[in-house]
């Protein structure tokens, strides 16, 4: 809801570029890891979920957001993509 809330102050002339681009990668990162989870049965697909939604993120992070916004929502990332490397590593506990 931040991204969105930050992509209405984008320039209008950005509309169909890079405000629809953050808003979709946005959304995307929390899709990979719904999606990854209901398929945390299959090993391959859960790592390479976890690797979708880590891209995705880093997608965002490139977009143009004033340094306040950016400050906060780069924390949570950095949290949230800090578990990553140990889910992949350990997928065999949530992998069943």
């Amino acid at each position: 809801m931040e991204i969105y809330k930050a992509s209405k102050t984008f320039p209008p002339d950005e509309k169909y570029s890079l405000t629809d681009q953050i808003r979709r990668s946005s959304r995307a990162v929390y899709a990979n890891l719904s999606y990854e989870w209901r398929k945390r049965r299959y090993k391959g697909v859960f790592i390479y979920k976890l690797t979708d939604a880590a891209q995705e993120a880093a997608e965002t992070k490139t977009c143009h957001i004033d340094k306040t916004t950016f400050a906060r929502l780069d924390e949570s990332y950095e949290h949230i993509s800090a578990m990553r490397p140990t889910m992949a590593k350990k997928a065999d506990a949530f992998c069943h």
